[in-house]
């Protein structure tokens, strides 16, 4: 056990999860490995371009890479540029509109390959400006988010060819379609959103089609690479929806009251992310979650001091609340991994 620099307890490999300082983020490795492996039979190559948002860990990046996906993507300024420190900058795509480009312009200068989306004159004139090269053309599919509408795709790919720009091809993310649970709605309605990507490919060019995310992986068969990113660690939200992944990721928790009928975990909102709802605890009932503190129900008898492992619903805003997670099997802390890329 070492002390980091503001004198806090950290986990080196050998030491028991049970003696981590809690709240603790910890993967189980053999969850998240057969997570990993899974994707990757689905989805080969360049048809999976993990998006690092949801683990925000070059460490777990470099397991995504290894199994032989050579592109990544990413939501901020600050993702980009730890990929590319990390060594992992060879085809990173920004899924996202920035105005600033300075910092990315840099990394391009460097050596990285980035690419960054576009949906109005004004992003397109930010990439030029800021020294990025490449685009892709971000499509309204339904989301109602970011995106130009469809039928302005090819005017905005011919503005960005005129400002020097290549376009890659064209994005759109179906993220309203991702917890759907009835699997033939899923499957046709996003359908009908690929339709309308498919018809803005056709007026922008390029070889890129970039849409889909871990709930749409097995439905989305028309874009030529999916977004997904949940996958490797998985929460409640997608547990639900009956995908092929296992829950890799828990908060580790201590019981600090037990009362009649009731015990309290030192997990709550500033650990974990709540817009998709209360976390779980397996033969547990989750009453109510506070700064500090997660109110429960057990099955069982509890004590004051025993762990437990809470299951966030939304896995990204619960991974950027921890500094590092560790990769466990059972007791056993294997490796401690730094968050490394929170922030913008």
């Amino acid at each position: 056990m070492g002390q980091d620099t503001f004198g806090r307890a950290v986990a080196w490999p050998g030491v028991r999860t049970s003696e981590l300082t809690t709240p603790a983020l910890i993967v189980e490795r053999d969850v998240l490995d057969a997570n990993l492996a899974t994707m990757s039979a689905a989805l080969p190559g360049a048809r999976l371009r993990p998006h690092v948002k949801a683990h925000k860990t070059t460490a777990l990046a470099r397991r995504q890479q290894a199994l032989g996906h050579p592109g990544f993507t990413c939501a901020t300024v600050r993702e980009c540029e730890v990929m590319a420190a990390a060594g992992l900058g060879a085809d990173l795509l920004l899924a996202n509109e920035v105005l600033d480009t300075r910092r990315l312009g840099a990394l391009v200068a460097g050596g990285a390959r980035v690419t960054v989306a576009v949906d109005s004159p004004e992003t397109v004139a930010a990439a030029a400006a800021g020294g990025v090269r490449e685009v892709l053309v971000d499509v309204n599919v339904g989301l109602d988010r970011c995106g130009c509408a469809p039928e302005r795709a090819g005017e905005l790919a011919g503005a960005a060819r005129r400002a020097g720009l290549e376009v890659r091809g064209v994005m759109g993310y179906e993220g309203h379609l991702q917890l759907v649970t009835d699997p033939d709605e899923r499957k046709r309605r996003t359908g009908e959103a690929m339709a309308l990507l498919q018809a803005a490919a056709g007026d922008v060019g390029g070889e890129i089609i970039s849409a889909g995310g871990t709930g749409t992986h097995r439905d989305n068969t028309w874009a030529t690479e999916i977004q997904a990113g949940s996958y490797a660690l998985m929460d409640t939200a997608y547990g639900s929806v009956g995908h092929p992944f296992g829950q890799a990721l828990s908060v580790l928790g201590t019981v600090v009251s037990v009362s009649a009928g009731r015990a309290v975990a030192d997990v709550g909102l500033k650990a974990l992310g709540m817009d998709h709802g209360l976390p779980a605890i397996a033969g547990a009932e989750v009453r109510r979650c506070a700064d500090e503190h997660t109110t429960f129900v057990p099955d069982a008898p509890v004590r004051v001091g025993d762990r437990v492992r809470v299951l966030p619903a939304h896995i990204d805003p619960t991974v950027v609340l921890h500094e590092r997670m560790h990769l466990v099997d059972g007791d056993t802390v294997l490796e401690t991994w730094p968050v490394d890329m929170r922030g913008w």
